[in-house]
Protein backbone atom coordinates (compact mmCIF):
# COMPACT_ATOMS: atom_id res chain seq x y z
CA UNK A 1 0.00 0.00 0.00
CA UNK A 2 1.12 3.39 -1.21
CA UNK A 3 2.05 5.95 1.74
CA UNK A 4 -0.67 9.22 1.66
CA UNK A 5 -0.88 12.82 3.14
CA UNK A 6 -2.96 12.25 6.81
CA UNK A 7 -4.17 16.16 6.54
CA UNK A 8 -5.14 17.98 4.10
CA UNK A 9 -3.62 21.00 5.50
CA UNK A 10 -0.71 18.68 5.74
CA UNK A 11 -0.76 18.38 2.53
CA UNK A 12 -1.00 21.83 1.43
CA UNK A 13 2.08 23.36 3.75
CA UNK A 14 4.33 20.47 2.59
CA UNK A 15 3.14 21.27 -1.50
CA UNK A 16 3.55 24.79 -0.78
CA UNK A 17 6.99 24.08 1.11
CA UNK A 18 8.08 22.26 -2.67
CA UNK A 19 6.97 25.37 -4.35
CA UNK A 20 8.64 27.96 -1.98
CA UNK A 21 12.23 27.55 -2.42
CA UNK A 22 15.33 30.30 -3.38
CA UNK A 23 13.51 31.34 -6.54
CA UNK A 24 10.90 32.78 -4.24
CA UNK A 25 13.40 34.16 -1.93
CA UNK A 26 15.50 36.03 -4.26
CA UNK A 27 14.02 35.22 -7.70
CA UNK A 28 10.72 36.94 -7.37
CA UNK A 29 12.10 40.20 -5.65
CA UNK A 30 15.20 40.59 -7.86
CA UNK A 31 12.37 40.48 -10.77
CA UNK A 32 10.21 43.34 -9.19
CA UNK A 33 12.76 45.32 -8.38
CA UNK A 34 13.82 45.60 -11.99
CA UNK A 35 10.61 44.98 -14.03
CA UNK A 36 8.29 47.94 -12.22
CA UNK A 37 7.90 46.97 -8.35
CA UNK A 38 4.20 46.47 -8.23
CA UNK A 39 3.82 46.68 -12.09
CA UNK A 40 5.46 43.36 -12.08
CA UNK A 41 3.26 42.47 -8.88
CA UNK A 42 -0.04 43.12 -10.65
CA UNK A 43 1.35 41.06 -13.54
CA UNK A 44 2.55 38.81 -11.57
CA UNK A 45 -0.72 37.69 -10.21
CA UNK A 46 -2.36 38.15 -13.12
CA UNK A 47 -0.08 35.64 -14.93
CA UNK A 48 -0.75 32.90 -11.59
CA UNK A 49 -3.79 32.46 -12.54
CA UNK A 50 -3.85 32.31 -16.08
CA UNK A 51 -0.58 29.70 -16.43
CA UNK A 52 0.81 28.75 -12.92
CA UNK A 53 -2.48 27.37 -10.96
CA UNK A 54 -3.68 25.34 -14.40
CA UNK A 55 0.03 24.23 -14.86
CA UNK A 56 0.21 23.16 -10.92
CA UNK A 57 -3.82 21.78 -11.43
CA UNK A 58 -2.59 19.63 -14.49
CA UNK A 59 1.16 18.23 -12.56
CA UNK A 60 -1.05 17.40 -9.38
CA UNK A 61 -4.01 15.66 -11.64
CA UNK A 62 -1.50 13.66 -13.32
CA UNK A 63 0.01 12.14 -10.30
CA UNK A 64 -3.33 11.66 -8.76
CA UNK A 65 -5.05 10.07 -11.29
CA UNK A 66 -1.79 7.22 -11.92
CA UNK A 67 -1.20 6.99 -8.13
CA UNK A 68 2.50 6.23 -9.17
CA UNK A 69 5.74 7.74 -9.81
CA UNK A 70 6.54 10.29 -12.83
CA UNK A 71 7.65 7.59 -15.22
CA UNK A 72 4.67 4.99 -14.69
CA UNK A 73 2.19 8.01 -14.43
CA UNK A 74 3.49 9.69 -17.96
CA UNK A 75 3.73 6.01 -19.40
CA UNK A 76 0.29 5.21 -18.59
CA UNK A 77 -1.61 8.38 -19.37
CA UNK A 78 -0.38 8.84 -22.83
CA UNK A 79 -2.74 6.66 -24.49
CA UNK A 80 -3.20 7.23 -28.07
CA UNK A 81 -3.28 4.22 -30.50
CA UNK A 82 0.61 5.34 -31.23
CA UNK A 83 2.94 3.60 -29.23
CA UNK A 84 5.42 6.35 -29.62
CA UNK A 85 3.03 8.42 -27.54
CA UNK A 86 3.14 5.77 -24.04
CA UNK A 87 7.10 5.59 -25.22
CA UNK A 88 7.41 9.11 -24.95
CA UNK A 89 5.76 9.35 -21.82
CA UNK A 90 8.08 7.55 -19.98
CA UNK A 91 11.31 9.21 -21.62
CA UNK A 92 9.79 12.26 -20.05
CA UNK A 93 8.73 10.61 -16.71
CA UNK A 94 12.39 9.21 -16.97
CA UNK A 95 14.24 12.95 -17.60
CA UNK A 96 12.14 13.84 -14.54
CA UNK A 97 14.04 11.56 -12.38
CA UNK A 98 17.36 12.65 -13.75
CA UNK A 99 16.14 16.54 -13.45
CA UNK A 100 15.30 15.59 -10.42
CA UNK A 101 18.76 14.14 -9.04
CA UNK A 102 20.77 16.79 -11.08
CA UNK A 103 18.24 19.43 -9.36
CA UNK A 104 19.18 18.18 -6.13
CA UNK A 105 22.96 17.91 -6.27
CA UNK A 106 23.47 21.18 -7.11
CA UNK A 107 20.77 22.69 -4.70
CA UNK A 108 22.05 20.94 -2.43
CA UNK A 109 25.48 22.32 -2.36
CA UNK A 110 23.74 25.94 -2.67
CA UNK A 111 22.49 24.86 0.60
CA UNK A 112 25.27 24.41 2.06
CA UNK A 113 26.72 27.68 1.10
CA UNK A 114 23.80 29.19 2.93
CA UNK A 115 24.61 27.43 6.02
CA UNK A 116 27.84 28.60 5.87
CA UNK A 117 26.63 31.98 6.18
CA UNK A 118 24.05 31.39 8.43
CA UNK A 119 26.44 29.59 10.73
CA UNK A 120 29.22 32.53 10.27
CA UNK A 121 26.43 35.03 11.48
CA UNK A 122 25.83 32.65 14.44
CA UNK A 123 29.34 32.10 15.24
CA UNK A 124 30.04 36.09 14.92
CA UNK A 125 26.95 36.85 16.99
CA UNK A 126 28.63 33.97 19.88
CA UNK A 127 31.95 35.93 19.39
CA UNK A 128 33.82 32.03 18.10
CA UNK A 129 35.76 34.05 15.79
CA UNK A 130 38.14 31.37 14.36
CA UNK A 131 35.42 29.13 13.85
CA UNK A 132 33.48 31.79 11.85
CA UNK A 133 36.64 32.40 10.11
CA UNK A 134 36.38 28.33 8.61
CA UNK A 135 32.69 28.80 7.85
CA UNK A 136 33.08 32.21 6.22
CA UNK A 137 36.28 31.37 4.23
CA UNK A 138 35.37 29.48 1.16
CA UNK A 139 36.75 26.26 0.67
CA UNK A 140 36.26 22.38 -0.97
CA UNK A 141 36.58 20.62 2.17
CA UNK A 142 33.82 23.74 3.80
CA UNK A 143 31.30 22.87 0.90
CA UNK A 144 31.91 19.21 0.98
CA UNK A 145 31.17 18.79 4.44
CA UNK A 146 28.26 21.41 4.77
CA UNK A 147 27.17 19.58 1.81
CA UNK A 148 26.78 16.04 3.43
CA UNK A 149 25.06 17.62 6.30
CA UNK A 150 22.37 18.80 4.04
CA UNK A 151 21.86 16.04 2.13
CA UNK A 152 21.64 14.19 5.47
CA UNK A 153 19.15 16.81 6.64
CA UNK A 154 16.88 15.95 3.58
CA UNK A 155 16.91 12.37 3.31
CA UNK A 156 16.89 12.05 7.30
CA UNK A 157 13.02 13.30 6.96
CA UNK A 158 11.81 11.47 3.70
CA UNK A 159 13.39 7.99 4.93
CA UNK A 160 10.57 8.05 7.64
CA UNK A 161 8.03 8.38 4.87
CA UNK A 162 5.06 10.53 3.83
CA UNK A 163 3.28 11.12 7.03
CA UNK A 164 6.19 10.70 9.73
CA UNK A 165 8.68 12.34 7.55
CA UNK A 166 7.66 14.86 4.95
CA UNK A 167 4.26 15.78 6.60
CA UNK A 168 5.53 16.04 9.83
CA UNK A 169 8.79 18.14 9.63
CA UNK A 170 6.69 20.24 6.73
CA UNK A 171 4.13 21.47 9.88
CA UNK A 172 6.68 22.61 11.83
CA UNK A 173 8.80 23.98 8.93
CA UNK A 174 6.25 26.16 6.98
CA UNK A 175 5.34 28.26 10.11
CA UNK A 176 8.80 28.91 11.40
CA UNK A 177 9.48 29.94 7.80
CA UNK A 178 6.70 32.53 7.46
CA UNK A 179 7.41 34.14 11.38
CA UNK A 180 10.93 34.60 10.22
CA UNK A 181 10.30 35.88 7.13
CA UNK A 182 7.65 38.35 8.88
CA UNK A 183 10.19 39.18 11.60
CA UNK A 184 12.98 39.68 9.63
CA UNK A 185 10.56 42.32 7.40
CA UNK A 186 9.38 44.35 10.77
CA UNK A 187 13.02 44.77 11.53
CA UNK A 188 14.46 45.92 8.54
CA UNK A 189 10.89 48.45 8.31
CA UNK A 190 13.26 50.26 11.01
CA UNK A 191 16.07 51.04 9.24
CA UNK A 192 17.18 53.82 7.21
CA UNK A 193 15.69 53.68 3.74
CA UNK A 194 13.62 50.85 3.79
CA UNK A 195 10.54 53.61 2.99
CA UNK A 196 12.37 53.80 -0.30
CA UNK A 197 11.84 50.24 -0.78
CA UNK A 198 8.76 50.04 0.00
CA UNK A 199 7.57 52.47 -2.24
CA UNK A 200 9.66 51.12 -4.92
CA UNK A 201 8.06 47.94 -4.59
CA UNK A 202 4.61 48.94 -3.65
CA UNK A 203 4.11 51.90 -6.08
CA UNK A 204 3.15 50.47 -9.76
CA UNK A 205 5.11 51.97 -12.34
CA UNK A 206 2.29 51.09 -15.05
CA UNK A 207 4.37 52.86 -17.85
CA UNK A 208 6.31 49.10 -17.35
CA UNK A 209 3.38 46.90 -17.44
CA UNK A 210 3.12 47.63 -20.96
CA UNK A 211 6.87 45.66 -22.10
CA UNK A 212 6.96 42.58 -23.47
CA UNK A 213 9.93 41.58 -21.23
CA UNK A 214 8.10 42.04 -18.04
CA UNK A 215 5.03 39.79 -18.86
CA UNK A 216 7.48 36.88 -20.14
CA UNK A 217 9.55 37.62 -16.93
CA UNK A 218 6.30 37.53 -15.01
CA UNK A 219 5.33 34.47 -16.68
CA UNK A 220 8.90 31.98 -16.37
CA UNK A 221 8.81 33.18 -12.59
CA UNK A 222 5.05 32.46 -11.48
CA UNK A 223 5.89 28.93 -13.09
CA UNK A 224 8.89 28.20 -12.00
CA UNK A 225 7.98 29.31 -8.19
CA UNK A 226 5.57 26.40 -7.86
CA UNK A 227 8.26 24.13 -8.66
CA UNK A 228 6.52 22.75 -11.90
CA UNK A 229 8.39 20.39 -14.24
CA UNK A 230 10.31 17.81 -12.74
CA UNK A 231 7.49 15.49 -11.21
CA UNK A 232 7.10 16.63 -7.06
CA UNK A 233 4.19 18.08 -7.21
CA UNK A 234 2.88 14.71 -9.46
CA UNK A 235 4.52 13.15 -6.42
CA UNK A 236 2.62 14.96 -3.73
CA UNK A 237 -0.88 14.50 -6.33
CA UNK A 238 0.39 10.76 -6.23
CA UNK A 239 0.29 10.97 -2.28
CA UNK A 240 -3.62 12.39 -2.19
CA UNK A 241 -6.47 9.89 -1.44
CA UNK A 242 -8.39 8.95 -4.65
CA UNK A 243 -11.60 10.97 -4.87
CA UNK A 244 -9.72 13.75 -3.55
CA UNK A 245 -11.03 16.86 -5.11
CA UNK A 246 -7.91 19.06 -6.70
CA UNK A 247 -9.35 22.37 -7.09
CA UNK A 248 -9.67 24.25 -3.48
CA UNK A 249 -5.95 22.34 -2.74
CA UNK A 250 -4.46 23.78 -5.62
CA UNK A 251 -5.63 26.99 -4.87
CA UNK A 252 -4.77 27.03 -1.19
CA UNK A 253 -0.93 26.13 -2.17
CA UNK A 254 -0.82 28.68 -5.31
CA UNK A 255 -2.23 31.27 -2.27
CA UNK A 256 0.66 30.39 0.06
CA UNK A 257 3.49 30.01 -2.14
CA UNK A 258 2.40 33.91 -3.98
CA UNK A 259 2.35 34.88 -0.53
CA UNK A 260 5.28 34.09 0.65
CA UNK A 261 6.60 35.61 -2.65
CA UNK A 262 5.37 39.03 -1.81
CA UNK A 263 6.45 38.89 1.93
CA UNK A 264 10.08 37.89 0.31
CA UNK A 265 9.61 41.30 -1.66
CA UNK A 266 8.35 43.35 1.30
CA UNK A 267 11.85 41.80 3.04
CA UNK A 268 14.75 41.68 -0.05
CA UNK A 269 13.65 45.30 -1.93
CA UNK A 270 13.71 47.59 1.70
CA UNK A 271 16.62 45.96 2.07
CA UNK A 272 18.29 47.07 -0.81
CA UNK A 273 17.71 50.41 -0.21
CA UNK A 274 18.77 50.11 3.33
CA UNK A 275 21.96 48.84 1.81
CA UNK A 276 21.79 51.97 -0.49
CA UNK A 277 21.60 54.15 1.93
CA UNK A 278 24.63 52.53 4.23
CA UNK A 279 26.71 53.63 1.15
CA UNK A 280 26.94 50.07 -0.55
CA UNK A 281 26.62 49.52 -4.58
CA UNK A 282 23.52 47.62 -5.01
CA UNK A 283 22.92 48.18 -9.02
CA UNK A 284 24.17 46.68 -12.19
CA UNK A 285 24.04 49.66 -14.69
CA UNK A 286 20.26 50.62 -13.98
CA UNK A 287 19.01 47.42 -12.46
CA UNK A 288 19.44 46.38 -8.87
CA UNK A 289 21.19 43.31 -7.81
CA UNK A 290 19.57 40.10 -7.65
CA UNK A 291 20.26 36.43 -7.08
CA UNK A 292 23.48 35.07 -6.79
CA UNK A 293 25.49 38.46 -5.92
CA UNK A 294 22.42 39.97 -3.55
CA UNK A 295 22.51 36.88 -1.71
CA UNK A 296 26.18 36.45 -0.84
CA UNK A 297 27.46 39.63 -1.23
CA UNK A 298 25.51 42.79 -1.02
CA UNK A 299 23.29 41.60 1.72
CA UNK A 300 25.64 40.16 3.95
CA UNK A 301 27.80 43.18 3.78
CA UNK A 302 24.93 45.33 4.81
CA UNK A 303 24.52 42.61 7.89
CA UNK A 304 28.40 43.40 8.41
CA UNK A 305 27.81 47.18 8.99
CA UNK A 306 24.67 46.77 11.47
CA UNK A 307 27.31 45.14 14.15
CA UNK A 308 26.11 42.66 16.67
CA UNK A 309 22.50 43.49 15.52
CA UNK A 310 23.51 43.03 11.92
CA UNK A 311 25.02 39.73 12.90
CA UNK A 312 21.50 38.10 14.56
CA UNK A 313 19.56 39.32 11.35
CA UNK A 314 22.09 37.68 8.94
CA UNK A 315 21.61 34.25 11.13
CA UNK A 316 17.93 34.77 10.44
CA UNK A 317 18.07 35.38 7.27
CA UNK A 318 20.19 32.21 6.39
CA UNK A 319 18.30 29.95 8.48
CA UNK A 320 15.23 31.01 6.24
CA UNK A 321 17.12 30.72 3.44
CA UNK A 322 18.05 27.06 4.84
CA UNK A 323 14.59 26.29 5.44
CA UNK A 324 13.11 27.45 1.98
CA UNK A 325 15.78 24.82 0.62
CA UNK A 326 14.82 22.17 2.99
CA UNK A 327 11.32 22.27 1.99
CA UNK A 328 12.12 21.85 -1.46
CA UNK A 329 14.33 19.17 -1.60
CA UNK A 330 12.56 17.16 0.77
CA UNK A 331 9.52 17.47 -2.20
CA UNK A 332 12.09 16.66 -5.05
CA UNK A 333 13.90 13.77 -3.57
CA UNK A 334 10.55 11.56 -3.66
CA UNK A 335 10.68 11.29 -7.47
CA UNK A 336 13.69 9.66 -7.45
CA UNK A 337 12.73 7.31 -3.88
CA UNK A 338 8.93 6.71 -5.22
CA UNK A 339 10.47 5.65 -9.01
CA UNK A 340 13.14 3.02 -7.08
CA UNK A 341 10.47 1.77 -4.93
CA UNK A 342 8.20 1.13 -7.38
CA UNK A 343 9.93 0.00 -9.78
CA UNK A 344 12.94 -2.33 -8.39
CA UNK A 345 12.10 -4.97 -5.10
CA UNK A 346 14.00 -2.34 -2.57
CA UNK A 347 12.12 -0.44 0.64
CA UNK A 348 12.06 2.96 1.14
CA UNK A 349 15.05 2.99 3.49
CA UNK A 350 17.48 1.74 1.11
CA UNK A 351 15.84 3.47 -1.73
CA UNK A 352 16.44 6.82 -0.10
CA UNK A 353 20.06 5.50 1.16
CA UNK A 354 21.34 4.91 -2.82
CA UNK A 355 19.33 8.06 -3.81
CA UNK A 356 21.18 9.85 -1.23
CA UNK A 357 24.46 8.27 -2.36
CA UNK A 358 24.30 9.30 -5.87
CA UNK A 359 23.37 12.85 -5.03
CA UNK A 360 26.35 12.94 -2.46
CA UNK A 361 28.28 11.88 -5.75
CA UNK A 362 27.14 14.16 -8.26
CA UNK A 363 27.48 16.77 -5.75
CA UNK A 364 30.89 16.20 -4.87
CA UNK A 365 32.09 16.43 -8.25
CA UNK A 366 30.19 19.73 -8.56
CA UNK A 367 32.47 20.89 -5.95
CA UNK A 368 35.73 19.45 -7.08
CA UNK A 369 35.16 20.12 -10.62
CA UNK A 370 32.67 23.53 -10.23
CA UNK A 371 33.64 25.90 -13.13
CA UNK A 372 32.64 22.88 -16.14
CA UNK A 373 30.09 21.51 -14.70
CA UNK A 374 27.61 23.91 -12.27
CA UNK A 375 26.31 26.28 -14.54
CA UNK A 376 25.53 23.49 -17.06
CA UNK A 377 23.50 21.65 -14.36
CA UNK A 378 22.14 24.62 -13.38
CA UNK A 379 21.42 25.94 -17.07
CA UNK A 380 20.17 22.75 -18.27
CA UNK A 381 17.36 21.67 -14.94
CA UNK A 382 15.92 25.18 -15.37
CA UNK A 383 16.36 26.30 -18.82
CA UNK A 384 15.76 23.04 -20.90
CA UNK A 385 14.08 20.82 -17.92
CA UNK A 386 11.45 22.48 -16.36
CA UNK A 387 9.85 24.13 -19.09
CA UNK A 388 9.88 21.31 -21.18
CA UNK A 389 8.53 19.04 -18.78
CA UNK A 390 5.36 21.66 -17.93
CA UNK A 391 4.63 22.14 -21.45
CA UNK A 392 4.80 18.10 -21.55
CA UNK A 393 2.07 18.15 -19.22
CA UNK A 394 -0.16 20.16 -20.96
CA UNK A 395 0.23 17.89 -23.88
CA UNK A 396 -0.84 14.89 -21.79
CA UNK A 397 -3.63 16.41 -20.14
CA UNK A 398 -5.20 17.74 -23.31
CA UNK A 399 -4.22 15.77 -26.04
CA UNK A 400 -2.88 12.14 -24.81
CA UNK A 401 -4.66 10.93 -21.80
CA UNK A 402 -8.25 9.84 -22.83
CA UNK A 403 -9.51 7.22 -20.75
CA UNK A 404 -10.77 8.13 -16.83
CA UNK A 405 -9.72 11.75 -17.74
CA UNK A 406 -12.68 13.36 -15.42
CA UNK A 407 -11.68 16.81 -16.59
CA UNK A 408 -12.37 15.43 -20.41
CA UNK A 409 -15.48 13.72 -19.33
CA UNK A 410 -16.91 16.98 -17.50
CA UNK A 411 -16.04 19.18 -20.49
CA UNK A 412 -18.27 17.55 -22.69
CA UNK A 413 -21.25 18.23 -19.96
CA UNK A 414 -20.43 21.80 -18.90
CA UNK A 415 -19.48 25.27 -19.66
CA UNK A 416 -16.82 25.89 -17.24
CA UNK A 417 -14.99 23.01 -17.85
CA UNK A 418 -14.83 22.51 -21.35
CA UNK A 419 -13.39 26.49 -21.14
CA UNK A 420 -10.76 25.10 -18.81
CA UNK A 421 -9.84 22.23 -20.99
CA UNK A 422 -9.40 24.18 -23.79
CA UNK A 423 -7.47 26.21 -21.55
CA UNK A 424 -4.88 23.76 -20.90
CA UNK A 425 -5.35 22.25 -24.54
CA UNK A 426 -4.09 25.49 -26.23
CA UNK A 427 -3.47 28.90 -23.96
CA UNK A 428 -1.26 27.20 -21.46
CA UNK A 429 1.35 24.95 -23.88
CA UNK A 430 1.16 28.29 -25.98
CA UNK A 431 1.89 30.46 -23.19
CA UNK A 432 4.48 28.17 -21.83
CA UNK A 433 6.36 27.57 -25.06
CA UNK A 434 6.94 30.97 -25.10
CA UNK A 435 8.51 31.08 -21.96
CA UNK A 436 10.54 28.28 -23.29
CA UNK A 437 11.52 29.63 -26.10
CA UNK A 438 12.66 33.07 -24.30
CA UNK A 439 14.88 31.02 -21.82
CA UNK A 440 16.52 28.45 -24.23
CA UNK A 441 17.33 31.23 -26.51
Amino acid sequence: MRDSFHTRIGFILAAAGSAIGLGNIWGFPSQAANHGGAAFLLVYLAVVVILAVPALYTELSLGHAAQANPVKALSSLSQTNAPVTAASGKTMGYLNVIGAILMLSFYHLVAAWMVAEGLTFLLTALSFDSLAQWTQTSSMLRDIILLLVFVSLTFGIVIKGVQNGIERWSRRLMPLLVVLLIGLIVYIATLPGASDGFRAYLVPDFNAMLSADLLVSAMGQAFFSLSIGLGGMMIYGSYLKKGTRLGRLTWSVAALDTLVAFLAGLLIIPALYVAMAQGLSVTEGEQLIGEGRLIFQVLPDLFDRLGSTGAWLGFGFFALLSIAALTSTIATAEVPIAYAIETHPVNRRRAALIVAAIISFIGLALVVFFDPLFNWVVTYVTQFQLPLSGLFYFIVIGWLWRRSNRLRELARTELRYRLLFWHLRVVCPLLLAWVFVDVAL
